[in-house]
């Protein structure tokens, strides 16, 4: 069991619904030093790539992406669920549904921040159906910037959205993945990895 793993089996809560609670060192408040962690393990599998810029959405995976970066030494950008007065000019923009929140929003990056000359890594929390992957997927391509891979802190392999960004062709490293999940005991069955 890697660090993550342990993390999760120690203080995740799983809900009815297959929902993975990770709230207390994750995705609300957030242990800094396993951050740290998890990027230095990223810089590890992701090591040889060119990396110029960490890509996450708002809001749970900024937290991970901004301590992910410090590894590569690069800017983070973030996609936007909604946009604000004091975003202006062009935009890229996705359509991305939620599994957690069960809503569609559209998400939008400054063309200012991803051009083609740009190497991605994207990050994020959690993956279950895929959707917000492909949402940044498909924004990086309307950059004509290149994916060099994406990095999952969590990833539900009982779902299909690790299969699905896997035979697209990317190289997809998620630190901890759950083959299944009872709330009614509480238990997790880890994928050996």
């Amino acid at each position: 069991m890697n660090f993550l793993e342990e993390r999760i089996a120690r203080d995740g809560v799983v809900k009815e619904g297959n929902v993975l609670k990770v709230d207390s060192f994750l995705n609300h408040q957030m242990d800094v030093e396993l951050f740290d962690k998890m990027g230095e393990e990223y810089a590890r599998r992701f090591a040889g790539k060119k990396i110029t810029k960490i890509l996450t959405i708002e809001a749970s995976g900024i937290g991970i992406a901004s301590v992910v970066a410090l590894h590569f030494h690069v800017p983070v950008v973030f996609a936007k669920k909604s946009k604000s007065i004091n975003l202006d000019g062009e935009m890229y923009t996705a359509e991305v549904e939620s599994f957690t929140h069960k809503n569609v929003s559209h998400v939008i990056v400054s063309k200012k921040f991803l051009t083609p000359e740009d190497h991605i890594l994207i990050i994020d929390d959690f993956l279950a159906n895929g959707c917000a992957l492909q949402g940044l997927i498909q924004i990086a391509k309307q950059a004509g910037a290149t994916v060099e891979g994406i990095g999952i802190a969590i990833e539900k392999g009982f779902q299909s959205g690790g299969r699905i960004i896997r035979n697209l062709g990317y190289q997809l490293e998620s630190l901890a993945i759950v083959d299944s999940m009872d709330a009614a005991t509480g238990s997790i069955t880890f994928r050996e990895q």
